[in-house]
């Protein structure tokens, strides 16, 4: 018989990887601010953002083993508000 707890831990090896994952992508956000590509900037930050909110969610949020309906909720949650960023960036662009 499997055993269907809802508690799920990871190693230490493996947190303490995805922690060193944080602090290199940390340092990537904080070395491209320092680098002048004009309107790519915020599109670079926006990228490194959301692959560290992407470790966070899958290993400390325990994401990764969640059922379909909440990982479907969560993806649509993040579609619609990608849709609202890209509205606000047309409405800046074309003040």
């Amino acid at each position: 018989m499997k055993d269907k707890s809802p508690l799920h831990f990871f190693e230490y090896k493996t947190l303490f990887n995805v922690l060193l994952v944080l602090l290199v992508l940390t340092g990537i956000t904080v070395g491209a601010s320092f680098v002048d590509l004009g309107s790519l900037n915020v599109w670079i930050a926006l990228i490194i953002a959301s692959i560290k909110a992407s470790f966070v969610l899958l290993f400390f949020m325990h994401m990764k083993y969640e059922g379909r309906v909440l990982v479907f909720s969560f993806l649509g949650t993040i579609f619609f508000l990608g849709i609202m960023i890209s509205f606000t960036f047309w409405d800046v662009a074309f003040r």
